[in-house]
């Protein structure tokens, strides 16, 4: 695990859009945090980095999900509303993970049984009002190779 501080929203995103720069086809990041621990923040920084153009990356809270053109597909499933694992199914989250975007998972937990075991998993913490802290677990070879990646892009 590793972890860095975020002393503002801005840097957040600055973090995510870093990571973004290194994702690639078919990467999947899950994120965990309480509401308002800034998952949104980060996954704007995210597409910021995987080339979206969109001007507004919102969380997808009341359709699951949000798709946006960037390098490569952008992902962006926010489970927060996920009554039960099986509405999984209906809107189509395999394919999503399986597929040749960029899938990032806000409220991973509620998912946990059909998460995939290679994947980048992302804590956001409250430190204060505006800090934050971050911490990065990579999950199978290539996600540490990934976080090997970010942690250049961040010294």
């Amino acid at each position: 695990m590793f972890s860095v501080v975020s002393p503002a929203p801005e840097r957040t995103e600055r973090i995510g859009e870093l990571l973004g720069r290194c994702l690639g086809p078919g990467d999947v990041v899950c994120l965990y945090g309480d509401l308002g621990a800034g998952k949104t923040s980060f996954s704007y920084g995210i597409a910021m980095g995987l080339d979206v153009r969109e001007k507004y990356i919102t969380s997808p809270t009341f359709t699951f999900v949000n798709e946006y053109e960037g390098r490569v597909p952008f992902y962006h499933i926010d489970l927060y509303r996920l009554k039960e694992p099986s509405e999984l199914e209906g809107i189509g989250f395999e394919e999503y993970i399986d597929s040749d975007g960029v899938t990032v998972i806000e409220w991973a937990e509620r998912a946990d049984e059909e998460l995939p075991a290679g994947r980048l998993s992302v804590y956001l913490s409250h430190l204060s009002e505006n800090s934050r802290e971050i911490g990065f677990l990579a999950e199978g070879a290539r996600y540490e190779s990934l976080l090997d990646e970010l942690k250049n892009e961040l010294a």
